[in-house]
C-alpha cells in the first residue's frame, strides 16, 4: 500500500466533509479503497473493489480538474488531486474496461474494431449458413406443404394461368420427371431424413421458367415447354431443368433462405443495435442474393449428379438455358453480354448462364463437392 492522497470524503451522514487520506492496494478481483480520517476520529474503512463505482478513465490531454467517486451507501469522495488518484489506482493495477479503453486509446478502438468485423464476415459467410442448415432440419414438412399450396394459390390469382399443353403431352413429361425422380439416391440427399412427394405440374403465364415449392412441388410453364420444341432440343434438357428444380426441393432452399434470412437479422440486430433496422434491410438483399446464387450452384450440383445417374446427358439443358437467355436479352446464344449488364450479373441471384452452360456441356458444375 502506499502513502497515498488527501481527499475529502462526504459520509453520506453529515453535510459536512470529512479529510481522509486514500489508498489503494491490489487484491485479486480489484484494488480495495481505503479512507483514514485525518480528524483522529473514527477507524479506518476500507472498500471492496466491487463496493467502488470506479470512474471511468480518460485521455491523458482531458485531464478533469476535480473527480467525484460513487461509494455506494458510504457516500461519495472527491478528488483534487486526480494525478494522485490516477497514480494511485495503476500503482493498484486496475485495468480499465475494454469499453473504457476503447473511448481513451485509438490502438484499442481499432483492434476492436477490426475483431468485430472479422467476425461479422466470419458470421455471415459460415455462421449464418451453418445455423441455417440445422435449424431447417427441424421445420417440419407439413409447414413445407401448407406454404407451397397458399404460394401456389396466390401464383395462379395473379401471375399464373391454366396450362394450354395437350394432356398427352403433359403425361409424358410427368413420366419421365416421375422416373427421374425416382432416381434420387440416399447419397444426393443433404437431410437423409426428408423424403417430401415429389409432384410435377403445368402452368402458363409467366414465360419460360419452372421453379420449386417447398415440400416437393415443382411447376414448368408453357414457354419452357416451347422454348425447348423451338430450338428442337430433345426432352432430356427439359428433364435436366426438372432436376435442378428437384435440387431446390431436396436442398429445401426455399426454406433455408426464410431460415437464413431470419438468423441473419436477428445476428446483425445484436452486434449493431440501433442501426440494425436499416443495415438488415440493406445487408437482408446482399447476402440473400449471395446465398441464392449459392443455392442455384447447389442445384446444378445436384441436377448433375442425378442426371449422371439416370444416365442422361445435361449438355441439352445447357442449350435450353443458353436459348432462353438470347431470347430476353437478344444476343446470340453464348454471346458476350451487352455493355452494361455487369450490374445486372451482380445482382442477379444465378450465377452467369455461358459459365453454367459450359459446365453443363462437361458434365461438371464449379463449386461441387
Amino acid at each position: 500500500m502506499g502513502e497515498g492522497f488527501r481527499a475529502a470524503w462526504f459520509d453520506g451522514r453529515s453535510s459536512r466533509a470529512r479529510d481522509v487520506r486514500v489508498t489503494l492496494a491490489p487484491g485479486a478481483g480489484g484494488p480495495s479503497l481505503t479512507l483514514e480520517p485525518l480528524d483522529t476520529t473514527g477507524a479506518p474503512l476500507t472498500l471492496a473493489h466491487r463496493q467502488v463505482q470506479w470512474p471511468e478513465a480518460w485521455s491523458a490531454k482531458r485531464i478533469p480538474r476535480k473527480l467525484v467517486v460513487d461509494l455506494g451507501v458510504h457516500g461519495s469522495l472527491q478528488v483534487d488531486d486526480v494525478a494522485g488518484w490516477h497514480a494511485a489506482v495503476e500503482g493498484a493495477g486496475r485495468t480499465a474496461p475494454l469499453s473504457q479503453r476503447m473511448q481513451t486509446r485509438w490502438s484499442v478502438f481499432l483492434v476492436v474494431t477490426v475483431v468485430a468485423l472479422a467476425g461479422l464476415a466470419a458470421f455471415y459467410r459460415w455462421g449464418t449458413p451453418w445455423a441455417a442448415t440445422q435449424l431447417t432440419r427441424q421445420v417440419p414438412l407439413a409447414w413445407e406443404r401448407n406454404v407451397s399450396e397458399r404460394a401456389l394459390q396466390d401464383l395462379d390469382g395473379s401471375w399464373l394461368k391454366p396450362s394450354k399443353l395437350p394432356e398427352q403431352r403433359q403425361a409424358e413429361l410427368r413420366a419421365r420427371f416421375d422416373a427421374l425422380a425416382a432416381q434420387v439416391a440416399p447419397e444426393l440427399r443433404r437431410y437423409p431424413a426428408y423424403g417430401p412427394r415429389l409432384t410435377l405440374q403445368f402452368r402458363s403465364g409467366m414465360g419460360a421458367n419452372a421453379f420449386a415449392l417447398p415440400g416437393g412441388s415443382i411447376v414448368m410453364t408453357d414457354g419452357m415447354v416451347e422454348a425447348a420444341a423451338r430450338q428442337k432440343l430433345s426432352d432430356d434438357a427439359l428433364v435436366g431443368v426438372l432436376a435442378h428444380e428437384i435440387g431446390h426441393v431436396m436442398h429445401r432452399h426455399t426454406t433455408r433462405m426464410i431460415v437464413e434470412q431470419g438468423v441473419l437479422n436477428v445476428g446483425l440486430g445484436i452486434a449493431l443495435g440501433d442501426v440494425s433496422t436499416i443495415v438488415s434491410m440493406g445487408g437482408s438483399v446482399l447476402t440473400g442474393l449471395a446465398y441464392r446464387r449459392g443455392h442455384e450452384t447447389e442445384a446444378d450440383c445436384f441436377a448433375t449428379a442425378l442426371m449422371r445417374r439416370a444416365g442422361l446427358p445435361t449438355a441439352p439443358m445447357a442449350d435450353l438455358l443458353l436459348g432462353i437467355e438470347a431470347d430476353a436479352t437478344g444476343n446470340k446464344p453464348g454471346a458476350k453480354a451487352r455493355q452494361g449488364t455487369s450490374w445486372m450479373n451482380l445482382l442477379s441471384s444465378h450465377p452467369e448462364t455461358p459459365q453454367r452452360a459450359r459446365d453443363l456441356k462437361d458434365g461438371h458444375t464449379q463449386g461441387c463437392r
